[in-house]
């Protein structure tokens, strides 16, 4: 796992799929690609789907209309415009509205208007005036009940009890009497049935709206107004009936205050909603409440969307259960990682089941195969090359991926976009849902006149791979609605790209021609000031996203792993997972002649700051050859690192004033850089077992006073020429012979997963814990199934082989006649060995797991049975110390620093 200089940097890093994290948002887990915000009512952008929040809230807010603004534009002739209407009711002040009133206007938009304006609308301004005085007193105090343990945090906040109760409502009764256009009268009665609201005094408030607001006949903004406050009376009265109807109205006639009526009508259970279904008359009322239901129980919408249909397919609340129910498919279909059991610590009998799982369902939206025909010449050129060049199942690797045809390639179960399981609240029946969605979208384009619903018919269409009927669709699509358009030409462009069965030179040059908007990064000036502006979970997945990993997912599927691997990563972040393969085929692109232009500006900008690329890959070759004990190749490889810059690590700093600032690590002289001052402490031994103490504390040099090419401080250039020397000795049949392989053993097991210098094999900058130091994931060849997205978060470097070290000390302890020496190779192979039993123990079969009821005895009847595997087969040398060293010096001194060790002595 990438391990970053500063702590705060690696949060990002702790994401698993279970989404425990409290960083983690199911907003982001996913490519938002059908855009639900096209829908025509923008008053329903709130009822969106979405899961962090109970509304959704990716839209600009002014999208919706306020009712009130549009009314009183409306009023005034509209001489003003919304927002000089929006100005003059809301933001305005009461000194301003009573200069103009006074003939002296200071307020530029009320200078503009003129004095004539009062007298034309003198009513008006008088109620905007009084509205204005009233405005910061409405708000309902906050009463504390007995059983309550919040407080109320803004006590000095003002509210309805601050006015003269009595004085008020002489004053609007006044002003309502003296009012004669209808409209302004029936404001003041919105004024006093809100008043006796906020005062608690409900009855007061319920025969406020008989008099002052029913009277006239007028059922427009402000009526709904009133209604609602009305409504709110009736829920103090505990009139819940009442009170949900009268919600319910306003939910359905105005634009502004849908979410608020939602809230209000609490229609938590089936009584609420039968009530509703009960006083629903008109086709308009039922329609409202079949979306209400379905929009609370969205297990299955489909059959209250089928109601809705039959009362009206044209309505747009059904295109919001339709967007609703496209956006809970794309969850499942369109995550952000595709996770792959063998990424994960599972056993292989849930392994297998995921996967048939996976086969069974992506057997049910098979892709239309595009049929391949061949003249009479290319059949001819395919049989010579089948006869001469062996079948397809005899290749192996990259060479089998690479000689795929159009229809494998098409069939691969693995080929991205597909049903993944493992999406948020899996149902069993979402693909049941998909084809029943597909159905009910089908028939109501035919009946709707809206375009809306080809669109989400050839959405889903493409969801099911059927890309073909999806672009036959959308290219009979005949529509002047702007939003319609930038989703249709966003769709033809999906359906072109995930439809191509290889991606080649060719297609690559298409991409940047027809389509390079999505694929060259566009450079962004950042405001570090605005900080408001800060998104804590980062960039909400796109569309460039979403066809940067289906690329990747191709080219992993056609064998080029290193320009799959360069889609979703940086070649410095080969350094987390020093991979052979992997790295060898990323410098095969790298070394790659006549790159296409799709290669140079897309794939090839991620050779980012390694500074010497060829050093940098050198290094890892020399590092793996160091591993296999094979110093030769190892010292080749070294000798064309010279220039090597240091493993590429970035230190984080953050600060109020100018936020985050990254900068490349910067190695001080004598600090290890992945290369240089590496200490002759390597070839020595522990003293204790403490990763985090300094190595002078941990390690203890032994006597190299016969090897004085073994300096204090090396590189590992100079290390591995010691190291060659070191083995030339060790051929001999002395004493020093018998140092020299000890010496050899030591390294290797020090640098291994065990050892204090763990790192230094494995292009890290210190021995701190990481995923590279994780048993479990050594024994894979490749973890990543689908391409290599959250690279990060998997380790699968090659495991060591301790038969390595193993086998050195096996030669010292035969050269060597010194008792104590003796012991202590023992001592070192005995260390060794546990490292065989560790790497045996992670991969060993398990066929239970903690949902198993049994759980505690089978795991601990488990270890019972692994600890008498390991007294039988990785105890050899602790044994032979034990019967036949146990009176040395150097076995009484280990047993007083190695607690486990004295155990087993005893």
């Amino acid at each position: 796992m990438k391990k970053y200089i500063l702590s705060l940097a690696v949060v990002s890093l702790f994401y698993t799929q279970s989404d425990a994290c409290a960083w983690s948002d199911p907003d982001y887990d996913y490519f938002n690609l059908f855009t639900q915000t096209i829908i025509k009512d923008k008053a329903y952008l709130p009822f969106l789907h979405n899961y962090s929040s109970r509304f959704y809230g990716g839209y600009n807010s002014s999208l919706i209309p306020d009712d009130n603004v549009e009314t009183w534009k409306k009023f005034f002739n509209n001489q003003l415009s919304y927002s000089e209407t929006q100005n003059l009711v809301y933001k305005i002040s009461m000194n301003d509205l009573n200069a103009l009133k006074n003939g002296n206007p200071t307020n530029p938009l009320l200078q503009k208007l003129g004095t004539g304006f009062y007298s034309k609308y003198k009513e008006a301004i008088d109620y905007l005036i009084e509205a204005k005085y009233l405005e910061p007193f409405m708000s309902i105090n906050y009463v504390e009940s007995e059983n309550s343990f919040y407080y109320d945090r803004d006590a000095s906040r003002k509210n309805a009890t601050a006015l003269d109760y009595h004085k008020t409502i002489a004053a609007l009764t006044s002003l309502y009497n003296a009012a004669r256009n209808p409209e302004i009268k029936q404001r003041y009665g919105y004024q006093l049935v809100r008043l006796n609201h906020y005062t608690r005094n409900y009855d007061s408030a319920l025969q406020a709206f008989k008099t002052y607001v029913a009277p006239i006949k007028l059922k427009g903004s402000v009526y709904f107004m009133s209604l609602d406050q009305l409504a709110g009376a009736q829920r103090g009265l505990e009139m819940n009936g009442d009170a949900n109807w009268n919600f319910f109205q306003v939910f359905m006639n105005s634009k502004d205050r849908k979410e608020s009526a939602f809230v209000s009508m609490k229609l938590s259970d089936t009584a609420s909603f039968s009530n509703i279904m009960k006083r629903a008359h008109t086709n308009e009322e039922k329609n409202m409440a079949y979306f209400l239901l379905g929009y609370e129980d969205f297990n299955n919408p489909i059959p209250m969307m089928e109601k809705m249909y039959e009362i009206n397919p044209d309505s747009e609340i059904l295109k919001v259960m339709a967007a609703r129910s496209i956006n809970e498919l794309e969850r499942s279909y369109l995550p952000t990682y595709y996770y792959t059991s063998e990424a994960q610590k599972v056993s292989a009998k849930e392994n297998s089941t995921d996967n048939a799982a996976k086969n069974n369902s992506t057997a049910q939206t098979k892709p239309e195969v595009k049929e391949e025909k061949l003249s009479f010449w290319q059949k001819i050129v395919r049989f010579f090359k089948n006869l001469f060049g062996g079948s397809k199942s005899e290749k192996t690797g990259d060479s089998a991926k690479a000689d795929q045809s159009d229809d494998e390639l098409f069939s691969n179960p693995d080929r991205i976009p597909f049903y993944n399981r493992t999406g948020y609240y899996y149902d069993e029946k979402t693909q049941d849902f998909l084809d029943d969605l597909e159905k009910f979208t089908d028939k109501t384009k035919e009946k709707s006149k809206d375009e809306y619903w080809q669109i989400a018919d050839a959405y889903l269409k493409f969801l099911k791979k059927d890309y073909k009927g999806s672009s036959e669709i959308l290219d009979d699509i005949k529509t002047a609605n702007p939003e319609y358009m930038e989703e249709i030409k966003r769709m033809k462009v999906l359906n072109d790209i995930v439809s191509q069965p290889k991606i080649d030179a060719e297609y690559e040059d298409h991409l940047m021609k027809d389509y390079a908007e999505y694929f060259v990064e566009k450079k962004v000036k950042k405001d570090t000031a605005a900080t408001d502006n800060f998104d804590y979970y980062g960039d909400v997945p796109s569309t460039a996203d979403f066809l940067k990993d289906v690329i990747a997912n191709r080219y992993f599927l056609q064998g080029e792993d290193g320009k799959s691997f360069l889609m979703n990563n940086k070649l410095s972040d080969l350094q987390y997972n020093p991979n052979s393969n992997l790295v060898k085929s990323v410098e095969e692109f790298y070394r790659k002649p006549n790159k296409t232009q799709f290669e140079q500006q897309i794939i090839a900008k991620n050779m980012d700051s390694v500074g010497n690329i060829d050093a940098f890959f050198s290094t890892i070759y020399g590092d793996r050859a160091m591993r296999l004990a094979d110093f030769e190749k190892a010292k080749a490889y070294y000798g064309k690192a010279k220039n090597f810059a240091g493993i590429p690590r970035q230190n984080y700093e953050w600060t109020e004033k100018n936020g985050q600032t990254i900068t490349p690590k910067q190695y001080a002289p004598a600090e290890y850089d992945g290369f240089k001052n590496i200490s002759n402490l390597v070839f020595g031994h522990n003293v204790w077992e403490s990763f985090g103490s300094p190595d002078a504390e941990s390690m203890k040099a032994e006597n190299y006073t016969d090897f004085p090419f073994i300096k204090t401080s090396m590189d590992k250039l100079e290390l591995a020429d010691a190291l060659i020397q070191l083995k030339k000795i060790g051929n001999g049949t002395d004493e020093k012979a018998a140092k020299a392989n000890q010496l050899i053993g030591n390294l290797l097991y020090n640098t291994s997963i065990l050892g204090y210098y763990r790192q230094l094999f494995v292009m890290d900058i210190d021995n701190s814990n990481g995923g590279k130091y994780d048993f479990w994931n050594t024994d894979r060849k490749n973890p990543y199934k689908y391409y290599y997205k959250n690279f990060l978060d998997t380790s699968y470097i090659e495991p060591d082989n301790f038969d390595l070290s193993i086998n050195y000390y096996q030669k010292a302890l035969k050269l060597s006649n010194n008792k104590e020496e003796k012991a202590r190779i023992l001592f070192q192979m005995a260390s060794a060995e546990q490292g065989k039993y560790y790497q045996y123990e992670a991969k060993a079969p398990k066929d239970f797991d903690y949902s198993d009821p049994k759980w505690s005895e089978k795991e601990e009847a488990r270890q019972k049975e692994m600890d008498q595997l390991k007294n039988q087969k990785y105890r050899t040398y602790f044994a032979q110390l034990k019967a036949q060293y146990s009176d040395t010096e150097t076995t009484k001194s280990l047993m007083g620093s190695c607690s486990y060790f004295s155990y087993f002595m005893r």
